[in-house]
């Protein structure tokens, strides 16, 4: 099993939730929505990995280099996923059905 280490920030707040990436540069870390089925990438500055979990953490979705401006629903039917958002081009190593595992840093 090959082991990357990037930090995550746990959108808990609204206010991080709504804002996530928007705005940054030069992402060195993540976001995880818990409970969350699509994001947007409006006002965003850079491309982002878009990776959709189910409960136990497997990879249900997958995409790379997604451009600002964009809407991405992981899967309208399911209400328990989670969306984790990383740098462009981390997940290159992941696939469907992969099982992630995180140490998070909660966002207020």
């Amino acid at each position: 099993m090959q082991q990357i280490k990037i930090p995550i920030k746990n959108a808990v707040s609204f206010s991080s939730r709504l804002k996530g990436l928007m705005g940054k540069t030069n992402i060195n870390y993540g976001m995880y929505f818990k409970n969350c089925n699509s994001i947007h990438t409006y006002f965003m500055k850079e491309e982002i990995d878009v990776i959709g979990l189910n409960l136990q953490n497997e990879i249900i979705f997958l995409e790379q280099n997604v451009k600002p401006n964009k809407i991405i629903w992981i899967h309208r039917s399911l209400k328990k996923t989670s969306i984790l958002e990383l740098p462009k081009n981390t997940s290159s190593h992941l696939k469907i059905g992969d099982k992630l595992f995180f140490e998070f840093e909660d966002i207020i």
